[in-house]
């Protein structure tokens, strides 16, 4: 088949959840279909990035991503005029429909595939053209902004956060039901999600638009992300280290609420017992209250982006997933068990990944858990190699690419 990918990130290098899926579902792709690829390009996307995803795909084209304080209130204003998600307003770059309509008025594609909700309207633009529509969400994505307006504060933030989250409610279900195939990364956000596309009877009958009718009645089907396991070694610790890990992209919100939580909530409990204790924050574009955790001579260290991160991986003693907000799963946690690191996280944080509580992962919700589980492992040893080996043992069996992506042939069958 021939393919039309469309991503919101040039998924090269797999360094964020997002990537690491794009990645590997297209590599998995291109075993049997040619794939054409359409991304937004950041200004660090490299050209030897767009070389290597060229072993993989027969042309890359990208479309800068247009992002400023001017585009976002404009785009913030027109969602309180329009009624229309800011989140999906701010996207929308002129220059990628435009490519996308040259794409597919060349004609030949089989399939369009966009790559998360964000690129839905992008897809849509093929809608009636022939092609197969299906739409890859990470995230029952309105759920992660409902969560945080649920954990906001902020008054004003809170009434923006609650508005667009019932705007982009709508927005998914009306752009899933629009789709031939849909793909969740969790069980749970299957469930919501089919729960919005083939409501009850009288929620049918009381909705105000008449978009249910133009319904494709797609199918949704669950494919966890995966990672390449065998690309990569269990990492040789450092002796008994206190030195607690946290990695990942730190202009997602999720993440940064979940690290400031960490840090004001559960580190102070976990240095009153090991005064020596440290906690590096890795990951690209901390905000400046993260970054101003390492001024206040608590034993916090904050990073930015670092390429290759095996020093952190190595010395870490514990390695932490604070997170109360996001939706789909925490690629981190995988990287965590293929890494042989022992993880901690908060129950939303592995929500929607298959685990056993105790044997390869600590669960704790509280601030005063969760700093008994950092301490706990970071002080028994024995606690700390099981967590180590059944985490690795565990990814290998249950999220390794090779052995779970096969399922991607149904999804791309013809009568699929």
């Amino acid at each position: 088949m021939r393919i039309l990918f469309l991503s919101q990130l040039v998924p090269f290098p797999p360094d964020s959840g997002p990537k690491v899926r794009q990645y590997l579902v297209i590599r998995y792709l291109a075993q049997a279909h040619d794939i054409t690829l359409v991304a937004f390009a950041r200004p660090d996307d490299s050209p030897s990035a767009m070389a290597h995803l060229g072993q993989y795909c027969r042309r890359v084209r990208t479309v800068p991503m247009r992002r400023s304080k001017i585009r976002n209130i404009l785009a913030l204003a027109g969602s309180w005029l329009s009624g229309e998600s800011f989140i999906i307003r701010r996207d929308y770059v002129p220059e990628m429909a435009q490519v996308i309509q040259e794409e597919i008025a060349s004609g030949g594609y089989d399939v369009i595939h966009a790559d998360q909700l964000w690129m839905a309207q992008y897809a849509l633009l093929g809608a009636n053209r022939g092609a197969k529509l299906i739409l890859d969400e990470h995230n029952a994505c309105f759920q992660i902004f409902q969560r945080l307006a649920k954990g906001e504060a902020n008054p004003l933030k809170k009434l923006a956060l609650e508005r667009d989250w019932r705007k982009l409610r709508s927005y998914e279900t009306q752009a899933c039901r629009r789709f031939d195939q849909v793909v969740t990364v969790t069980e749970e956000d299957r469930k919501i999600l089919e729960g919005l596309i083939f409501p009850s009877e009288s929620v049918r009958a009381g909705e105000a638009n008449s978009i249910y009718t133009d319904v494709r009645r797609p199918k949704l089907s669950t494919i966890p992300i995966c990672v390449d396991t065998a690309s990569v070694k269990v990492v040789a610790p450092q002796g008994a280290s206190h030195d607690v890990l946290h990695l990942g992209t730190m202009f997602w919100p999720p993440n940064v609420e979940g690290v400031m939580w960490f840090a004001e909530h559960v580190w102070p409990g976990v240095r009153s017992q090991l005064p020596d204790a440290t906690f590096t924050i890795v990951g690209k574009n901390p905000p400046a209250k993260v970054t101003s955790l390492a001024e206040k001579g608590l034993g916090i260290q904050v990073t930015g982006y670092v390429q290759d991160p095996q020093e952190y991986l190595e010395q870490a003693g514990a390695y932490v997933v604070p997170v109360f907000s996001a939706g789909g799963m925490r690629v981190k946690i995988v990287d965590g068990w293929r890494w042989g690191l022992p993880v901690i996280s908060t129950t939303i944080g592995a929500e929607g990944i298959r685990y056993v509580d105790g044997e390869n992962i600590l669960i704790a919700d509280d601030a005063e858990a969760f700093a008994a589980a950092v301490v706990g492992t970071l002080e028994d040893r024995e606690l700390n190699q099981r967590l180590r080996l059944n985490g690795r043992r565990w990814v290998e069996e249950k999220y390794d690419w090779q052995r779970v992506y096969p399922a991607w042939d149904n999804v791309y069958a013809e009568d699929g």
